[in-house]
């Protein structure tokens, strides 16, 4: 019996089976197996596991391998070496990076040349010096991939166009975004991560838990309005941390969430749900939310949506019609319903025929922090004006951003602020559209004639 049960030793196992086991292991796992016995040492640097390690970890490719000429266990103790603080994100923004250039090179090939080459160790670690403040490990892994972008336009990170009002941001460069950074009171240890050119505004990310932010979380200013401290100011929440924001934005692109129009990436967002067929005629709408035309204190959001219109390419040229009349039935989330009727949409009359598509874009504001719209547009057939019929618009929900006020603020008294009906059909409007010019620095005034619906 006791023959049977002979000793068995780690060099007369079989090879094929341990480097199926080993195959299972991480690199850190691979690397403490070598300091087990002389035999695992040599079976964990098999070339084979570190080619599924390199790819794992640093998305490299056989060229990428030729090209170095060394191995693949050598290969990834290069990049482990450069970048090995970053594993736990590289991949993942690598990928992001890769997704979001392939998708924009035939599309916006104006962005994909202002990308600007990746910064060095050095040069991350010269910028936090420069700043006084320790930089989080997904921003500076991104910007070894890419130190963002020139200051041109269009901005990588979304446009917005609205009558007269434009925004383009920009993904800003380690060092011109350390030039922006802010020590000034209610700002404090913040970074700008965007900026445009045409509304100052900028995306900033928290660099410490300061003044009511939350430690690397991404946000929009909103001065409060209504505060005595000027410092006081309200945020619109964007992301928790750097990977989320940039990941979420790059998802959104390449899923063809935010459309391109005419190059540029708007940052419209279309509820698969918001669209109604009438007959021969489908309706549907995307939203988005304006932080720069919005402010927390007093409240006071703003959104525009874009609506498309069109005609099924199958109907008969009979089914061609005109729009008449559009109306509104506006919802918010205090309960309070207002109906709006007016002529045409945004001063138009479009006509309808087979296969024709008809978009245009319109804004709202109100004052609480979320609403929903619905209502259908009176259409004629061109061959009988008295055949009139409606089409229905989808309901469709616009809500803003979390946000969050600062932790000290000076409350001052609102003044009432009670709106009035524009005498024309209705519509609301602000009793004095230049106080919010001041503030923000653009025409609302020919804004709201042309564009918005209503005013709060």
């Amino acid at each position: 019996m006791a023959a049977a049960f002979t000793e068995l030793r780690m060099d007369q196992l079989p090879t094929d089976p341990l480097l199926h086991i080993l195959s299972y292991l991480d690199f850190r796992d691979l690397m403490h197996c070598s300091f087990v016995s002389r035999r695992l040492n040599e079976l964990s640097k098999h070339n084979p596991l570190w080619k599924s390690q390199c790819c794992k970890h640093w998305l490299l490719t056989d060229d990428d391998r030729l090209q170095s000429g060394v191995s693949w266990f050598c290969l990834f103790k290069q990049y482990y070496t450069d970048l090995g603080r970053y594993i736990q994100y590289y991949a993942v923004l690598k990928r992001a990076w890769e997704q979001l250039k392939s998708f924009l090179q035939q599309r916006c090939p104006r962005m994909i040349a202002s990308l600007k080459e990746g910064t060095t160790e050095v040069e991350l670690n010269d910028i936090e010096a420069q700043i006084g403040c320790k930089l989080p490990d997904d921003y500076r892994c991104s910007y070894r991939i890419h130190n963002g972008q020139k200051l041109v336009i269009p901005g990588l990170m979304g446009s917005m166009s609205l009558s007269n009002h434009y925004r383009s941001e920009v993904l800003l460069d380690v060092e011109t975004a350390a030039g922006g950074f802010q020590q000034r009171k209610g700002m404090r240890r913040c970074l700008p991560l965007t900026f445009c050119f045409h509304t100052g505004l900028s995306q900033y990310m928290a660099l410490e838990p300061a003044e009511g932010r939350r430690m690397f979380e991404s946000f929009y200013p909103c001065p409060d309005q209504t505060a005595q401290d000027p410092s006081a100011i309200d945020m619109f929440i964007t992301g928790s941390c750097f990977l989320e924001w940039f990941t979420t934005y790059v998802h959104n692109v390449v899923t063809g969430e935010y459309p391109i129009i005419r190059d540029q990436i708007f940052r419209y967002v279309h509820d698969k749900s918001c669209v109604a067929t009438t007959g021969d005629i489908t309706v549907s709408v995307s939203t988005s939310f304006l932080p720069e035309l919005s402010s927390v204190h007093p409240p006071h959001f703003f959104f525009t949506y874009r609506i498309r219109i069109e005609m099924s390419s199958s109907a008969s040229p009979e089914a061609a019609c005109q729009l008449d009349s559009r109306y509104w039935k506006i919802t918010t989330s205090d309960g309070n319903v207002e109906e709006v009727q007016g002529p045409g949409v945004v001063g138009e009359f479009p006509v309808m025929t087979p296969g024709k598509v008809h978009e245009y874009a319109s804004c709202t504001t109100f004052s609480t922090s979320s609403e929903y719209m619905e209502g259908h547009y009176t259409f004629h057939r061109l061959a009988s004006k008295e055949e009139v019929f409606h089409v229905a618009i989808p309901r469709f929900h616009m809500v803003c951003p979390p946000f969050r006020e600062p932790v000290v603020r000076t409350q001052k008294a609102l003044a009432s602020y009670t709106p009035r009906f524009d005498d024309d059909d209705g519509e609301y409007c602000d009793g004095d559209g230049d106080d919010f010019d001041d503030v923000r620095g653009i025409n609302m005034a020919a804004l709201e004639g042309a564009w918005c619906p209503r005013h709060i």
